[in-house]
């Protein structure tokens, strides 16, 4: 099954931003928006990778992408998930909370940023 990455809480132009990261990471990955808790329901066995808005934009029974994090790393087999923020003290959080390491809308044309995507996937860099 081909990767599909998901842009979850964001609006428009942040995803627009992210879905060009997200490909420039993985170029075969489906890029998806999901801005629901039952979008998101619905779309989980299918999704290998979450990337999670600081502040959700959209439906979601959560203020925050961090609470929402913890709420998904503790369901079983979740697919992983990267919090998208500037701020050092919600990445800290988000990890706390089950993310894998995050970056922010100032990095998304950063080699690290990439890499992140990848490790999160569990893609080596020899591959990506």
């Amino acid at each position: 099954m081909p990767a599909k990455i998901a842009l979850v809480g964001h609006c428009g132009p942040d995803s627009h931003m992210l879905q060009s990261t997200a490909t420039r990471a993985v170029p075969d990955a489906e890029v998806v928006r999901i801005n629901s808790h039952e979008e998101l329901k619905s779309a989980f066995p299918e999704l290998s990778l979450l990337l999670v808005n600081r502040v959700l934009d959209g439906s979601f029974p959560h203020e925050t992408g961090i609470d929402l994090i913890g709420e998904i790393s503790k369901t079983p087999d979740a697919p992983p998930a990267i919090l998208i923020s500037n701020f050092p003290e919600a990445q800290r959080a988000a990890r706390q909370a089950g993310a894998a390491p995050g970056f922010g809308k100032s990095e998304l044309y950063s080699d690290t940023t990439l890499q992140r995507i990848r490790e999160a996937m569990g893609i080596s860099s020899s591959t990506g």
